[in-house]
């Protein structure tokens, strides 16, 4: 089985190209793909396949040529993943598999229009986030209260008042099942005047990772939230690196590298 290698602020993702949807890739296989001792090691594996062969979005065909099945390091399935979306498209422009510098990818959360910029970064249409309410969580036994976003998967992102760098994430955060049943992933971030904020992330079947494309525009969300406004550009500082959230009335948008590191076969049994 084929595979490549690639990141986006340093999430990782091991890619397997599947134009025909011919691959099995279950739950176990995922999650030994996924081991960084036994395996090759990523925060999930995006599989390349044409929208028309995946019958689960074959609605999206006329919109996306290429559909983003996108699987959590646990193996399970996931919506969105902002980050995986720019690596994706990266891979799709280096194979050659691409006619244009903006084009749509299916995935679970819908349609999201993407563009390579002259820069060598990736931009995405996140679409227009939808702000719920409020929910807490507790980290390394403190309670924080965060707001409630969706982006096409949900999350949970709190503003905190201590230093952000020096929480002990080594634990899952608790969340509300009532308010999230399918898990939630939680943002945790200081934002820094009116356009900067700094961000860690723990992912729903990943545990904490280096950086989250979803997440970063939540935590923009929140951020904006504070400071009385819906709209503006923010730098959202993650752990593996920078990302640019813009936000307006009808969308928003995310922008960082997306690079392709390691191809190889894939020699793992199920």
């Amino acid at each position: 089985m084929r595979f490549l290698k690639g990141h986006g602020t340093e999430n990782d993702f091991v890619i397997l190209p599947d134009p025909d949807g011919e691959l099995d890739v279950p739950a176990t296989l995922v999650e030994k793909i996924c081991d960084r001792r036994a395996g090759i090691g990523a925060d999930g594996v995006l599989r390349v396949v044409r929208t028309e062969q995946a019958p689960e979005v074959a609605d999206q065909a006329g919109l996306a040529e290429w559909f983003m099945d996108y699987r959590n390091a646990d193996g399970s399935m996931a919506e969105m993943c902002g980050n995986g979306v720019r690596v994706f498209a990266r891979y799709l422009a280096d194979a050659g598999l691409l006619d244009a510098d903006e084009f749509g990818v299916a995935t679970r959360g819908g349609v999201r229009r993407v563009r390579l910029e002259p820069s060598g970064d990736v931009r995405v249409d996140m679409g227009k986030p939808r702000v719920g309410g409020t929910s807490v969580t507790t980290v390394a036994g403190q309670e924080y209260e965060g707001v409630c976003v969706d982006m096409g998967n949900p999350h949970l992102a709190c503003s905190i008042g201590d230093p952000v760098v020096q929480l002990d994430l080594s634990h899952q955060p608790n969340f509300d099942p009532g308010v999230f049943p399918a898990g939630v992933n939680i943002e945790l971030f200081n934002a820094v005047g009116t356009s900067r904020a700094v961000m860690r992330v723990f992912e729903r079947g990943s545990g904490e990772t280096r950086s989250c494309g979803t997440g970063a525009v939540a935590t923009a969300v929140a951020a904006a939230a504070l400071s009385g406004d819906t709209t503006g550009t923010w730098t959202v500082e993650v752990v593996g690196g920078t990302l640019t959230v813009t936000l307006d009335e009808e969308t928003s948008y995310l922008s960082g590298p997306a690079a392709i590191v390691a191809a190889g076969n894939l020699m793992l049994a199920e």
